[in-house]
């Protein structure tokens, strides 16, 4: 899959380190790793605002779609827009065929989702923290 957004593996890696990102955004973002359950700076977060690509930047989910869900990673019942992600089948894992979720503007790999969400999508977009970053909402002035 091509995206408008390319660079080389030390250019990711230089700009996720400029952002300060965990160590182990590069390995999840752009080798298709995930993070262990229950670790993630995201998993248990409650502030209001738009979580985003770790990469990019581009928004992905709203707080107000987050849940938890048990599972040990940021869920979501659904992304921002229909065009906010991309999926793709993956059948190289041992657990069987599994629906990637990707960054559509620069490739990042997000995490995966699974038709056992909430009402009113009955999906849950499974995230890693490691590849979200996050933009508090703002105060009316």
């Amino acid at each position: 899959m091509s995206h408008p957004i390319q660079k080389s593996e030390a250019e990711w890696k230089k700009l996720l380190a400029d952002k300060g990102a965990e160590p182990l955004a590069y390995h999840v973002t752009r080798k298709e790793g995930t993070e262990r359950a229950f670790t993630g700076k995201f998993e248990g977060h409650k502030g209001q605002g738009t979580y985003t690509c770790i990469c990019c930047d581009k928004p992905l989910f709203d707080s107000a779609t987050k849940y938890d869900s048990g599972s040990g990673w940021p869920s979501f019942f659904q992304p921002l827009a229909a065009t906010a992600v991309e999926t793709k089948e993956d059948s190289s894992a041992w657990l069987g065929v599994r629906t990637e979720v990707h960054c559509p503007d620069c490739g990042a790999h997000l995490g995966h989702v699974f038709p056992d969400g909430p009402p009113p999508t009955g999906l849950r977009y499974c995230m890693n923290s490691a590849s979200l970053g996050f933009l508090p909402h703002k105060d009316p002035a």
